[in-house]
């Protein structure tokens, strides 16, 4: 079946989905930089090594640290039943979910639920995570079809690491310091921003370069269509291939 002659089961988001998602968005960065203000936002890693940690490698071990000090401070606000983001649920993903951490946040009398990616890159390493694979192409499409609201938040954070003589121990201590966060809603990256490669499984959605995003606006169905068309466009796939993702997920009628 050719592309053009699918018949579409296509989603349709609610009225104020661009408004949840500029909420959950701003106050995700509005809680880092907040973090950041307060000079809270390192992670100190003690070993018995001498010499410290092996900097340049240290970008091996930072998206699980990343992570990890993401989700302890998103659960630190949720603890706070008055907090000023309405923050009212944390739940930090088990490896390999579509999300790292969900958020639910309380929004005027509705209730709303951002799923966050954290990608980590580090100031000390020139171009440090810069074209991150985000998600798999049949998974993010499959969530949009079976959720026109789903809400997709790429949480990308800088860091540096450094070492400083833990004066008790007369160990180094490796110190990671969160330094910036930027948060975007996958569903409003721009066309040119969105690549797409076929490596593993049905391939990954990819920022090109995370530290430069543009924003565009598109709807749920809109940007279905975007991921199918970087999709066909590759070298490696097939409208053949693409008609048996879209049958499994159940994304077509026919």
């Amino acid at each position: 079946m050719r592309y053009d002659e699918a018949i579409f089961k296509i989603p349709v988001e609610s009225e104020n989905y661009k408004t949840n998602s500029d909420f959950i968005c701003k106050s995700i960065k509005q809680i880092i930089d907040q973090r950041i203000k307060e000079k809270t936002n390192r992670i100190i890693i003690n070993t018995n090594l001498k010499m410290g940690l092996p900097l340049e490698n240290i970008n091996k071990i930072a998206g699980p640290m990343v992570e990890a000090w993401c989700g302890e401070v998103f659960s630190d606000i949720k603890d706070d039943l008055n907090n000023f983001y309405n923050l009212i649920n944390v739940e930090v993903q088990q490896r390999l979910g579509v999300a790292d951490i969900i958020l639910q946040f309380k929004i005027n009398e509705n209730f709303c639920s951002g799923n966050v990616d954290v990608k980590a890159t580090s100031e000390d390493i020139p171009n440090s995570g810069k074209g991150p694979n985000i998600t798999s192409y049949s998974r993010i499409r499959t969530e949009y079809v079976k959720d026109p609201d789903f809400l997709f938040i790429i949480l990308s954070v800088k860091h540096k690491v450094y070492s400083q003589r833990n004066d008790a121990t007369m160990l180094i201590d490796g110190i990671m310091e969160i330094t910036d966060a930027q948060a975007y809603d996958l569903k409003f990256i721009s066309d040119y921003d969105i690549n797409y490669n076929p490596a593993l499984g049905t391939g990954q959605i990819q920022i090109k370069d995370i530290h430069y995003v543009s924003y565009q606006h598109h709807t749920t169905w809109e940007f279905c269509q975007l991921l199918d068309k970087k999709y066909l466009r590759s070298s490696k796939r097939t409208e053949e291939d693409w008609y048996r993702e879209a049958r499994m997920h159940g994304w077509i009628k026919n």
